[in-house]
């Protein structure tokens, strides 16, 4: 069976649809079965998919890029060869398929009475997907994918600064979203809402809190000091761990996070990267009990492996290094699905006021941000990680901006795509040179678009390609200009 490529896939089954005849259409649809699905069902569907999808993915993909962990066999991804996927590495179906669930809930919210009160958090899921399609691909087709009612079989890209900054881009979405929520008159409550139960008010805080985040991540960029000192302004974002977006797992199937249920050779293939015991231990951070277990052969310490290694060339013994942590796989049910956080905003708050976006005292943003990423993870902080040691606010600007940046790459440890894009936006943790790179010792800068779209969308995918230097891994996105 050929693969389906997620940005034309709602086109085929569109052009099926209009070929049959009518009598073949009766004969064939199911009595008991709808042909419409509920918001509410979709709406649970796309933050669930999403959320358990990409947790997995950043696990055992983004945690190899940001340099949480390292994996010690298979590891063509750990090495740096992204167009190899393994056990994951492969995001775009995931973002596209939830994508396309999304924009039903979308078109149907803008022709039906009944959905109407779903406008606002379709929008603000849209954005959200998007903005992590585009961060990790660069150009991406976007204005026209998922229109095969259109006609639109070959969707072209379109440029990331466009995606962004356009009407109908993520900005514009989000801004779209919270008017929508503020015009809502309607009395149908809103159904399938994994976050917050319904409370668009709610709703509107997270929508906020992204569009300070993605200001400030094409802040290098683009001039957006007015937008974010209004923001601030203004403020209705999340403030407390209780208003985050996020669902939680469960210990038992069928909601536990994957690797619950992975087998037992595949989860010891994931051990701590020498570049976080390295940090954590540098701060005296007790979060590497929360995140790691101690090897089986040293009970009493935390040991790290450089990413990267070559297994066909080197002897790795898994008793000697750290395994992922009881969280990961005996605890799910306290292990949660992100998606935005009172800890992110507030660092990306001390980062804005750091570069002087808005008047407000970044030391307190940070520690406040600091102390919630603790909360967030069960884990007691120590009396002193503000006041004394390496956690502690000081420096001159770049030492600062490193604190920050290192401290959310820590608490993001659920999102590690999250912390590698960070990593390119900022330099910040700094990440080591492999062990065995197949990447000519460079740490990639984008994930490739995939196989897929060179053979089912070939002009634009060749297009795409060269503004990239043949889809290369070292081709830096639009937002990333250091």
């Amino acid at each position: 069976m050929k693969k389906i490529s997620y940005t034309i896939l709602f086109t085929a089954f569109i052009l099926i649809n209009y070929n049959c005849t009518k009598d073949f259409d009766k004969i064939n649809t199911n009595p008991n079965a709808p042909n419409d699905v509920e918001s509410s069902f979709l709406l649970r569907q796309v933050i669930y998919d999403f959320g358990e999808e990409m947790s997995y993915e950043g696990f055992v993909a983004g945690n190899l890029l940001g340099q949480y962990f390292t994996m010690v066999d298979f590891n063509l991804f750990d090495r740096h060869s992204l167009s190899e996927p393994q056990f994951g590495g492969n995001p775009w179906p995931v973002i596209y398929q939830n994508l396309r669930d999304n924009q039903i809930i979308l078109d149907k919210s803008l022709i039906n009475d009944a959905d109407k009160v779903y406008e606002g958090p379709a929008r603000i899921m849209k954005a959200y997907f998007t903005a992590v399609l585009t961060d990790l691909f660069g150009d991406v087709p976007y204005s026209e994918a998922l229109k095969a009612k259109e006609g639109i079989l070959n969707p072209s890209y379109d440029l990331q600064s466009q995606i962004y900054l356009n009407e109908g881009g993520i900005l514009d979405q989000l801004d779209q979203a919270i008017v929508a929520i503020d015009n809502y008159q309607g009395s149908f409550p809103l159904e399938g809402d994994l976050f917050y139960q319904g409370d668009l008010q709610s709703w509107k805080r997270f929508a906020n809190s992204l569009k300070l985040k993605y200001l400030i991540r094409i802040s290098d960029a683009e001039d957006v000091t007015l937008r974010i000192f209004d923001l601030f302004s203004n403020r209705y974002d999340i403030t407390e761990n209780e208003q985050n977006a996020s669902f939680n797992f469960t210990n038992a199937a069928p909601n536990n996070f994957r690797m619950a249920t992975a087998r037992i050779g595949d989860f010891n293939l994931f051990v701590l990267s020498e570049t976080m015991e390295e940090i954590l231990k540098q701060l005296n951070d007790p979060r590497l009990n929360t995140y790691f277990r101690p090897p089986s052969a040293f009970p009493n310490t935390y040991e790290g492996l450089l990413n990267g290694p070559n297994a066909s060339e080197i002897s790795i013994s898994i008793s000697e290094y750290s395994l992922a942590g009881t969280l990961f796989r005996e605890q799910t049910g306290a292990l949660q699905a992100n998606f935005m956080t009172a800890w992110e905003t507030e660092f990306l708050w001390a980062e804005a006021a750091l570069k002087g976006f808005i008047f407000s005292n970044p030391k307190s943003h940070y520690e406040k941000a600091v102390t919630q990423a603790f909360e967030y993870w069960n884990t007691e902080m120590p009396a002193n990680y503000l006041t004394e040691g390496n956690a502690v606010y000081n420096g001159d600007f770049i030492s600062q901006i490193e604190k920050i940046i290192t401290q959310k790459w820590i608490a993001n440890m659920m999102n590690g795509y999250e912390g590698w894009v960070e990593f390119r936006r900022t330099g910040f943790p700094v990440l080591k040179d492999i062990s065995a790179s197949l990447n000519n010792g460079l740490i990639p800068v984008r994930m490739p678009y995939p196989a897929d779209e060179e053979a089912l969308n070939t002009i634009n995918f060749q297009q795409a390609s060269e503004t990239t230097n043949s889809n290369s891994v070292n081709h830096k996105v639009w937002w990333d200009v250091n």
